[in-house]
């Protein structure tokens, strides 16, 4: 059952030219992202607001959206951080779907596209989105347009407009979703954990609270002797979007931060962050990792681990070789890093996102063990 506005239209242009028309729903706008592909069948508004997701315009593979409608952010976990979403907004720039449904939930609060709508982020449903997915996984991930309107869509524009679109990934897109100064939040114990907010899922803030820590979140360009100065028993570098390597200051404030014995957890482009301020390299993924069903293998215990993602870079398995990192979990599908750590000191990194929201709880674990380490310290 569709919920869109009748006569609403939506249609959505690739930069290798394809046209794709359907039903519009959200905000009547036209946007521009980097299209990427979600294979989840759950989490909707978890993704929607993480904010790894800058720039992106997602399609879901999976058929059938919208059919628990949004909760309210009034339901809340561990430090009155919000449950059912990952920041305060709406990150995705554009959405697409095969069937947009009619909620029925106890926690609904308003339909998927009433939330679009206030929060101007559009979104096209009615598309075939598995054969869609097949392009990206053939060709790569593309640039797209996407327009909704109540009047006809003139694709031919659409089209002659994507010569002019620039690759948001170089652009710097972390500087857009972190804070400009710090954000506390008061656990149970005074142990601080500092946070580098790149573009931090409050899924991260629920697990470190949910410890007792005390949380820190500091800008991403946060010098290292002000994050030294907080007194953290350890640090985490968080998610967030784009190219690791436009992160300089970053990646600066992380080598710097390796000069101490401090725990250090970095988590997706956190892990990528850690990797580059070791020396190590890192290239993007001809389509990414953007699931909830991800399996990846330690290559210490061999055993399995069902993780969530959303990632479109990764770390350079043979760069690591001349560094104090070895890599510790590979992808099971493409073989490629998921995991790193230190030979000596408490420093970790991992590609997923063991906070899961959504997703299996398989790898939350990490978060246990990264706080006996930190009380450690």
């Amino acid at each position: 059952m569709e919920l869109a506005e009748p006569g609403k239209r939506g249609a959505l242009v690739l930069e290798d030219g394809t046209v794709i028309q359907g039903i519009g729903f959200g905000a009547e706008t036209e946007i521009s992202g980097e299209v990427v592909f979600n294979t989840s069948m759950m989490g909707y508004p978890e993704l929607l607001t993480d904010p790894s997701y800058q720039e992106q315009i997602a399609v879901m593979t999976y058929p059938i959206l919208g059919s628990y409608g949004v909760p309210p952010s009034t339901i809340q976990d561990h430090g009155g951080v919000p449950l059912h979403f990952e920041s305060d907004s709406v990150k995705v720039k554009g959405f697409v779907v095969h069937s947009l449904s009619r909620p029925s939930h106890w926690s609904n609060h308003r339909t998927l596209d009433e939330w679009l709508t206030e929060q101007g982020v559009p979104g096209i449903a009615g598309v075939d989105t598995r054969v869609l997915t097949q392009r990206l996984r053939n060709k790569g991930t593309m640039l797209g347009v996407l327009k909704v309107s109540s009047s006809p869509i003139n694709s031919d524009i659409l089209a002659g407009g994507i010569s002019r679109l620039q690759d948001p990934n170089k652009q710097d897109l972390v500087q857009r979703v972190s804070p400009k100064e710090p954000i506390y939040y008061d656990g149970r114990e005074q142990s601080t954990i500092a946070i580098v907010d790149c573009g931090v899922k409050y899924g991260i803030l629920r697990s470190l609270l949910a410890k007792g820590a005390r949380v820190v979140r500091v800008p991403y360009d946060f010098p290292a002797d002000k994050i030294l100065a907080l007194n953290p028993i350890g640090i985490v570098i968080s998610n967030g979007p784009g190219d690791p390597k436009i992160d300089l200051r970053t990646i600066d404030t992380t080598r710097r931060l390796m000069e101490t014995e401090l725990p250090i957890m970095g988590v997706c482009l956190g892990a990528q962050i850690l990797g580059l301020a070791a020396g190590a390299e890192t290239y993007k993924l001809k389509f990414g990792h953007r699931a909830v069903n991800h399996p990846c293998i330690d290559l210490e215990t061999n055993r399995c681990f069902i993780t969530t993602q959303n990632h479109g870079y990764t770390i350079d398995r043979k760069s690591l070789e001349n560094t104090d990192f070895l890599a510790n979990f590979v992808n099971i599908n493409d073989k490629t890093v998921e995991g790193i750590k230190h030979r000596k000191k408490p420093f970790l990194g991992v590609q997923w996102h063991p906070e899961s929201s959504p997703g299996p709880y398989d790898t939350r674990f990490l978060f246990e063990r990264f706080f006996e380490e930190a009380l450690k310290a």
